[in-house]
């Protein structure tokens, strides 16, 4: 026979791997072109088409503002979004995501008067709906830029059709909900304090408030006993607080039956001004001491001041006659809020000034007006920050006019030092200071807030709403029904439920739905259907804009317009609108559910979006929106600290798509614990580029072999043991991914991923299995298992990515499919039960230790180069675990261990034997491989040369190579 070996280029018989998926992924390039394929192939549309008459699955976005780019944090939530919509459409749910925005309040009134400032326009100069009309074209400007930004992180949603909160229907749908709380009884108009910018002229919710250190004035104020024991009747029950300018709105002293008290004498004093000796003074005893030191001063304790003394006691305003007020008796209340941890044990009470203050007044109210005592709270500070006729010698009323408690830069006013300096004058300062402590500041100005008593509407949180229970009650049932992810979520917003008080619903603006109802002069709201009917009829056709317009009153009021109804000027609180999405969303459109599977959002909206669609809900419907509530954390840089511009750690999801590629970015969102806050910078994303090259290759190397896949099919039970291996790895991943999925642990699924394609794919069963992808002929059982396993291993693994990374799974899917129109239409891949086999999985694992014990000797043989590849070795291998020993027992290990040869022996190794140290009763003896080298697979055996046409192969190359002959396929 002809000797043929010297006119072959054996590469060119080898099936190495083939494809046209490059090794560098380029996606800043690549991206872009998939972005518009989708737009143009619609595949929003066909998701929609695909999954008709499938079970909805529902995620209600949480709507963003429209008013800037979007920052790192609109990435990270929006790619957690974005992978459990795709997760569960992909696994035989129609998961509809619906982009929506929040285009009310003040994130955009704001950035409009910025722009009116900057011209020297005074906004109130301007009709509110020319005013407003120009919100809506500043949202709807950034509404169209974010949907870019968000379709360019691979979102996939109904961006042709989102739900925005100015929308008309909208605007009707939300003014509609405020209405039934209207018609429910469940609103009212009340005088509370609240959390009040005087920047920006408006009541904000707790939402709306960051806090920052400031430092602030700090005083200890005498309030001159008038009525109580005889010998209390000289004394002085001493406040501390660190807001001097709400001492004008004082209207009780807080004490506490908890606190032990004593009165006190001072014997010597160090002050110009404060205590004076042979005064008598109440303090709480644990702060005793330290009120002295404060006062600069010693003193005596004279006896014991109990709770019930305490509580007959009242005082007289240290304002006492100051302008013609400050008349009125100071009565001590008992105050749960009171403590003996700082000040002196009691608390000044201004009920127009803060929520505890106001709390313990209006619990006494009753008791108050038995005394003698006016309940009635003052109005002591006005919407700009000056002193009203409310608080006399202050006020308009003095010399020089109203002092200020802050400007309209939100810088400190002179309120705080005429009011220490009047005290001073009086005799009543008993010491001054100065602390830095945490104080709320409005989070889109930055400059401190005050908390002021102010008109405003309210939603009772403990009101009978006429079937035993209340809004609260309900609110907290609906808690303890949904899901929370993480479950620590659970508390915290039970806590704030528990704890918070009435809803406050108004805000002082123009850019939002208006509270649409007519009062009468103590507040009362007109309940009238048809009224209603007209304001929604007309909010639906012209938006909420036509609350503003002339004659509006007349139009709604229809025969009423003759009676004294007030048409409310207020606007909502826009966490109204936005905890009202769920009705004009999930309730309206076909293609959603109400209520929602899940929301999904950052973790300061168990204040925000949750609290408030949960209060919404359960005031008008009797339960929560949504099933679950999965909570994400905020990024900080990599040295854990918040992002700033001013410390230049910014990163921009811009930033890094431009460097690196979106799917760069969806990775790392992917392999962070989300549910914490996550760090991003430099290193963690070349991290995860590292990550993805390999898993990239990974993917690159199986279409390759995939090239040379004729689709047969081997029976699982003809299949090798290794292929059988594969599978049920494969059926354990399954499983895991599935659940990973439900659970919203998106870490846990790609770290198995990673590994499993790292690990147990490019270096053991690709690396095992390349001889026999190769080498072995086109009939060969062994290969045709191998290619059949490679291609499952593919389906799987790409739709398991494809909701995680949807660039470079759609661009290998249309490799491999050629005729597949896209990865995202397609489902996860059902397993078959056979291929679960824990009992062949247990015997592998033995396999695998061994073929450690002999991986770890050859390296060293490679290392001292004694070796080139593995293929140069035949090592001994001293088996003495019996376990270990039957499991290789019918193995191949040289085929597993890709050396030429191995003998495997039962019995004691010798004193030289390598032995892994994790590795027990295994001992190997490398030795090098005898025979020759085949040309073409390059193992070395006994049999080169044995089929004359081939004389430089083996006999298993030489078969290959005869078939491919015979087949055509040999040049």
């Amino acid at each position: 026979m002809t000797d043929t070996s010297t006119t072959i280029d054996y590469s060119k018989t080898l099936y190495l791997p083939q494809t046209n998926f490059p090794m560098r992924a380029g996606l800043p390039a690549k991206e872009p072109e998939f972005v518009a394929r989708w737009q143009e192939m619609n595949l929003y549309r066909k998701l929609r088409e695909e999954a008709k008459g499938r079970p909805l699955y529902v995620l209600h976005d949480g709507p963003p503002y429209a008013n800037g780019n979007i920052h790192i944090g609109h990435a990270l939530n929006k790619i957690l979004k974005d992978v459990i919509t795709r997760s569960f459409q992909m696994r035989g749910y129609d998961s509809n995501y619906v982009p929506g925005w929040d285009c009310h309040g003040l994130p955009i009134e704001w950035k409009i008067e910025e722009q009116y400032r900057a011209k020297g326009k005074d906004k109130d100069d301007v009709p509110i709906n020319e005013f407003r009309k120009e919100c809506r074209e500043f949202a709807t400007h950034w509404i169209k830029v974010q949907s870019g930004e968000f379709k360019r992180l691979g979102i996939e949603g109904d961006f042709d059709n989102p739900y925005t909160t100015m929308a008309f229907h909208a605007e009707s749908r939300i003014a509609g909900e405020l209405l039934k709380f209207a018609m429910s009884g469940q609103l009212y108009r009340g005088s509370k304090p609240v959390m009040w910018s005087v920047v920006e002229r408006t009541a904000l919710a707790e939402a709306e408030v960051e806090y920052a250190d400031i430092e602030s004035d700090t005083i200890w104020v005498k309030f001159p006993v008038v009525k109580g024991p005889e010998d209390l009747g000289q004394a002085h029950v001493v406040i501390w607080t660190t807001t001097p300018w709400t001492i004008p709105g004082n209207r009780a002293v807080s004490y506490s039956p908890r606190v032990a008290y004593s009165l006190y004498e001072v014997e010597s004093v160090e002050n110009d001004f404060g205590p004076r000796p042979g005064e008598k003074l109440i303090f709480a005893d644990a702060l005793a001491e330290e009120s002295a030191i404060k006062g600069k001063m010693t003193f005596k304790r004279i006896r014991t001041v109990s709770a019930d003394e305490l509580a007959s006691l009242t005082l007289a305003h240290p304002f006492h006659g100051l302008g013609g007020g400050y008349e009125f008796a100071v009565p001590m209340l008992d105050g749960d809020h009171v403590t003996d941890d700082a000040g002196t044990g009691f608390v000044h009470t201004a009920p127009g000034h803060g929520r505890e203050d106001f709390e313990a007044w209006m619990n006494a109210a009753r008791d108050l007006e038995v005394r003698g005592i006016s309940p009635a709270i003052p109005f002591a500070v006005d919407d700009a920050g000056y002193y009203t006729k409310d608080a006399p010698g202050f006020g308009p009323d003095r010399e020089g006019g109203a002092a200020r408690v802050i400007d309209d830069n939100g810088k400190k006013g002179d309120a705080n030092k005429v009011v220490i300096e009047e005290l001073i004058a009086r005799n009543m300062l008993f010491a001054r200071g100065r602390l830095k402590h945490s104080y709320p500041h409005s989070w889109r100005s930055k400059k401190p807030v005050i908390f002021r008593n102010t008109p405003q509407w309210f939603v009772y949180m403990d009101k009978d709403l006429g079937d035993q229970t209340t809004l609260r009650s309900r609110a907290l049932s609906a808690i303890d029904e949904t899901r929370f992810v993480p479950a620590g979520g659970q508390n915290r917003l039970r806590a704030m439920i528990e704890d918070r008080p009435d809803w406050v619903l108004s805000r002082q603006r123009a850019w939002g739905v208006p509270i649409c109802v007519f009062a009468d002069e103590n507040g009362n709201v007109l309940q009238d259907e048809a009224v209603n009917a007209r304001i929604l009829a007309a909010f639906e056709e012209e938006g909420a804009d036509a609350w503003f317009a002339e004659g509006a009153r007349e139009r709604f009021l229809g025969e009423k317009a003759n009676e004294p109804w007030t048409q409310v000027r207020d606007i909502l609180d826009v966490w109204f609108d936005s905890g009202s999405t769920h009705v004009f969303t999930l309730e309206d459109r076909p293609d959603l559910k109400w209520p929602a599977d899940v929301y999904l959002e950052g973790s300061d909206q168990h204040r925000g979006w949750f609290h408030s669609s949960l209060l919404e809900s359960c005031g008008t419907r009797g339960r929560a929106p949504y099933n679950t509530l999965v909570t994400h954390g905020f990024t900080m840089d990599e040295e854990g600290r918040k992002m700033s511009k001013s410390l230049g750690n910014t990163v921009t999801p811009q930033d890094v798509i431009k460097d690196s590629g979106a799917d760069i970015l969806r990775l790392w969102v992917m392999t962070t614990d989300y549910w914490e806050d996550q760090r991003l910078g430099k290193n963690i994303i070349q991290t995860n580029i590292d990550a993805y090259r390999k898993l990239r290759n990974t993917i690159r190397w199986m279409l390759g072999t995939l090239a040379h896949d004729e689709g047969d099919e081997i029976a699982y039970a003809d299949m090798p043991e290794l292929e059988r291996l594969m599978l049920h790895r494969v059926a354990e991943l399954d499983e895991l991914v599935r659940s990973g999925y439900d659970a919203f642990e998106f870490k846990r699924i790609t770290r198995a991923l990673i590994d499993f394609m790292n690990v147990e794919l490019s270096a053991f069963y690709f690396d095992v299995r390349k001889d026999a992808l190769y080498c072995d002929a086109p009939s060969s059982t062994r290969r045709k298992a191998a290619l059949q396993v490679v291609r499952h291993l593919f389906d799987r693994i790409v739709t398991w990515l494809a909701p995680m990374l949807p660039f470079t799974t759609e661009e290998a899917w249309l490799e491999l499919h050629k005729d597949a129109v896209s990865v995202h239409l397609e489902q996860f891949r059902d397993t078959p039960a056979e291929w679960r086999n824990e009992q062949l999985a247990a015997k592998w694992r033995k396999v695998r230790d061994v073929r450690r014990a002999v991986t770890g000797a050859l390296e060293l043989e490679r290392a001292d180069k004694r070796i080139g590849s593995s293929l140069g070795a035949a090592p001994v291998v001293f088996i003495t675990d019996p376990e270990l020993l039957a499991a290789v027992k019918d193995i191949d290990m040289a085929e597993v261990c890709i050396t030429s040869a191995i003998t495997i022996k039962d019995e004691t190794p010798p004193a030289n034997a390598f032995v892994a140290e994790d590795v027990k009763g295994v001992a190997v003896v490398p030795e090098r491989a005898t025979g020759t080298k085949c040309a073409r697979s390059w193992r070395y055996t006994h049999d080169v040369g044995s089929d004359a046409a081939y004389p430089d192969v083996s006999a298993r190359d030489a078969a290959a190579l005869r078939e491919l002959a015979q087949l055509g396929k040999l040049a």
